[in-house]
């Protein structure tokens, strides 16, 4: 059968400009479909404009708390509408990016509404169908409200209007103390907002290693940011000037006001009407079902989902490769599939957290014998030049092979070390390897190699 295209892809966020381009890289006659901007939640509302937000955090605590230390005197002021408007430049040039590697890669794109009529069949708009021999579902995820407390967009908010509040809130309570969550808290704390987050589970960034969750939020602490663990927001009132909240703990209720309030608890899938119900689209827990091991196949035959879609890890890297997978299995027939076991997160509160693989708590009790080192950034040359020793680098290895098993980071560079890390497993690399790979002085990346090298006992600076 003769087709209008050979693949189709509904969505333009990391993994659906990621499978389009990899398509057309590969011959393929593809189209694009993106209900809004080229780019996603990540690219426009999420990853990047939060960094930038966050890099503006970072130099506002730099020259607060450390100004003196680099002979900074004197008053500084700033400008929140100019770090908002800043953050949305940096998004829009990416745009702009996305649309010229489209022209580059002659990938074919419309801004619309997709839907999944039939196996080889997408409506696009109201009107308009065209088939494809292969469809991918890319549409991503959006913010999940607090049940019972809708978003407003002005006093209830998600991350989206977070990044694009008109004016600077005096106090703000966060719900859900995951990446989000404390990525914002950390942004408007450091620019004067009194910061509230409320977590259900017993510790911040859970799912995270003990260690470095304890780290972070002995440092949130200390910078001024109230964090309540093991509880949850009972009542809310929005009838006054501020909003009024109920904290509940064991230890009773605590109340808190504040002018917004964020929720950042997760996110679900955005799959309404994504496909035509006689289709029968496999759907679990608020996520398309899609088989990794068949190359993201649906039970819709000629149907593929990947991305934030088909549910966690949440995670616009992740998205990108399951994109480019599925797609070089669909056109090169290749047998690659991910290994989700070597995934790496991060959070870019400063200091940062980073990690990858096992916890030692998870190392050990998979009943291995795990041997652990750890590194201070406060004995880093280089961490010590830049006025920012906060955090350690932790590397659990199996004791008896040497294998790196996990790697867990809290510091300044984290979220850059992390990268090394990620490579090392993958190539199945031991602690001695590690050791001794010249890392270069003075760099931030001495410190893993210390790590590793204090495991054994053979570091030398520590």
């Amino acid at each position: 059968m003769a087709y209008d295209y050979d693949i189709v892809v509904i969505g333009g966020g990391p993994a659906g400009y990621a499978a389009a381009i990899r398509a057309s890289q590969l011959k393929a006659k593809t189209l694009c479909v993106e209900l809004d901007k080229l780019g996603g939640v990540c690219l426009n509302w999420g990853c990047i404009p939060t960094k930038a937000l966050l890099t503006n955090a970072h130099l506002v605590e730099l020259i607060k708390n450390h100004g003196a230390a680099f002979g900074h005197s004197g008053q500084s002021t700033w400008d929140f509408a100019q770090m908002i408007r800043r953050s949305r430049g940096v998004a829009g040039q990416l745009n702009k990016g996305i649309e010229g590697l489209f022209r580059k890669y002659k990938v074919a794109w419309k801004q619309a509404k997709a839907k999944v009529v039939a196996p080889h069949k997408v409506l696009i708009g109201d009107s308009e169908t065209v088939t494809a021999e292969s469809i991918i579902i890319a549409t991503g995820a959006r913010p999940r409200p607090l049940p019972g407390l809708p978003f407003d967009g002005k006093r209830v908010i998600s991350s989206k209007e977070a990044m694009v509040l008109p004016a600077l809130p005096q106090s703000m309570l966060i719900v859900g103390a995951g990446p989000i969550g404390l990525e914002f808290a950390y942004f408007y704390n450091a620019i004067g907002t009194k910061v509230t987050v409320v977590e259900m589970q017993d510790r911040i960034l859970p799912g995270e290693d003990e260690e470095v969750s304890a780290a972070l939020a002995q440092s949130l602490t200390k910078r001024g940011v109230a964090i309540h663990t093991s509880a949850k927001t009972g009542q809310i009132d929005l009838g006054g000037k501020l909003v009024k909240a109920v904290i509940e703990s064991k230890g009773g209720q605590t109340p808190v006001e504040a002018e917004v309030v964020l929720v950042a608890i997760g996110v679900m899938g955005n799959i309404e009407d994504i496909a035509a119900p006689e289709l029968k689209l496999a759907i679990e827990k608020g996520h398309i079902k899609a088989d990794p091991a068949k190359g993201y196949l649906t039970n819709v035959p000629g149907v593929y989902a990947v991305g934030d879609v088909i549910g966690p890890p949440w995670l616009a890297h992740v998205a990108h490769h399951e994109a480019t997978c599925c797609v070089e299995r669909l056109l090169l027939k290749s047998t690659r599939v991910i290994d989700y076991s070597n995934i790496p997160g991060c959070t870019y509160t400063d200091p940062g957290v980073a990690s990858v693989g096992m916890t030692e708590k998870q190392a050990r009790d998979s009943g291995r014998e795990v041997r652990v080192g750890k590194f201070p950034f406060a004995f880093s040359g280089r961490a010590l030049a830049s006025d920012e020793t906060e955090g350690f680098v932790k590397l659990v290895f199996d004791a008896k092979y040497g294998e790196l098993l996990g790697a867990h980071l809290i510091g300044s560079q984290a979220t850059e070390l992390i990268a090394e890390l990620v490579m090392a497993k993958k190539l199945e690399a031991t602690e001695e390897e590690i050791i001794h790979a010249i890392h270069p002085h003075p760099t931030y990346s001495e410190s893993v190699m210390e790590a590793a090298g204090q495991g054994l006992g053979e570091s030398v600076h520590i």
